[in-house]
């Protein structure tokens, strides 16, 4: 019963999102039982990612109403489910492995698990996180990087998806912390992934992050981009948060980099151009470029690999000659994101071929 209730568990999150896959090693569910008692594992499968009133809940599972809404409430607490409030309401529903149980856990996060999640990482899960990259997250350009000729989509400006936020709420990158807790981590700073709307708001509920306004936010974004993160928000018009990312900690990015050519595999409009009369050489763009993208040739000028560019314009902002440049992707290949979470996550199950 045990294990079967845990693979069970597995298969229904390998349909959410980017996917949990199932390995040799089993690691998955050392994952799932250091996280679910069975009873939260049995209540998990019960619900599905729509939300729920518990009333609903309990008349499917033919259980008292008050047993079920103090299960829902206290596996929401521990990060295992997502609930929305409405005045005196409450519905909950079933998330995925990312974005959702393992981010959930920022706060509570120990060495132990973070190991374990590490090895899953860097084990089999980081194929469906490269496969799967550019329908979670898309790359988006530091707005300082575009010439300013260029009519850059407000969907596209990290700024703008911050002032059309009602909510803004910053909380820790949890790839980071997970590095940094194995003793692995880059340095980087810890507080910079922003939460937006009902998820903001959730973070809020459960004390793992903090509201901030407008200000402190393009604060926050100006210090990542110095520090040389990758600003990512969800791959919708309307995300509902936005994350500044490493190369070295970031699961989507780490798992890209394994790839030779991971702008294939990327939801970006632009990449970077050199012009080789303007460049002298100095190697900046290599240290800031999170992708390996740049190299320096035998006349010690600046090449860019396009098929590993990702258009993030690290490399533009601190060129000291100028040299570098983002370009907008050819009309024939620029990409529109969907315009809401829901659509974002109905496209990523396409893609997959997940059918529910």
């Amino acid at each position: 019963m045990t294990q079967n209730i845990y693979r069970q568990l597995q298969e229904r999150l390998d349909k959410y999102s980017v996917g949990f896959p199932a390995t040799e090693s089993g690691i998955e569910i050392t994952i799932l039982k250091a996280m679910f008692s069975e009873q939260d594992a049995e209540m998990f499968l019960a619900l599905t990612p729509f939300l729920e009133a518990p009333e609903a809940v309990a008349g499917r599972l033919n259980r008292p109403v008050d047993e079920v809404a103090q299960i829902l409430a206290d596996m929401t607490k521990r990060g295992l489910l997502f609930h929305l409030k409405k005045g005196a309401s409450v519905k909950y529903g079933a998330i995925p492995f990312v974005h959702g149980l393992f981010e959930f856990q920022v706060k509570r996060l120990d060495k132990e698990f973070a190991k374990l999640v590490e090895e899953y990482f860097d084990s089999d899960f980081f194929h469906n996180m490269a496969k799967n990259a550019g329908g979670f997250l898309r790359t988006i350009p530091i707005k300082e990087s575009i010439d300013v000729t260029q009519n850059i989509a407000a969907y596209d400006d990290a700024v703008e998806i911050l002032k059309k936020q009602k909510l803004i709420v910053i909380t820790d990158c949890i790839c980071r912390k997970m590095r940094q807790t194995v003793e692995t981590g880059c340095g980087k700073p810890m507080e910079a992934c922003f939460m937006f709307g009902s998820m903001g708001q959730y973070y809020i509920d459960h004390d793992m992050g903090r509201q901030i306004d407008l200000e402190e936010g393009c604060k926050i974004l100006r210090e990542s981009h110095k520090a040389g993160l990758v600003t990512q928000p969800a791959t919708a018009q309307n995300p509902g948060g936005m994350c500044n990312c490493c190369g070295d900690c970031c699961g989507v990015l780490k798992s890209l980099n394994e790839y030779p050519e991971p702008a294939k595999l990327v939801f970006s409009n632009y990449f970077a151009a050199i012009d080789e009369d303007e460049c002298v050489g100095c190697e900046v763009c290599l240290d800031r470029c999170q992708m390996n993208a740049l190299t320096i040739n035998d006349d010690e000028k600046a090449v860019v690999n396009k098929e590993r560019c990702i258009g993030c314009g690290l490399c533009v902002t601190t060129c000291p000659s100028e040299a570098v440049k983002l370009v907008l992707k050819p009309e024939n290949e620029l990409q529109t994101p969907p315009v809401t979470s829901a659509d974002q996550m109905m496209n990523l199950a396409i893609k997959r071929g997940i059918q529910f």
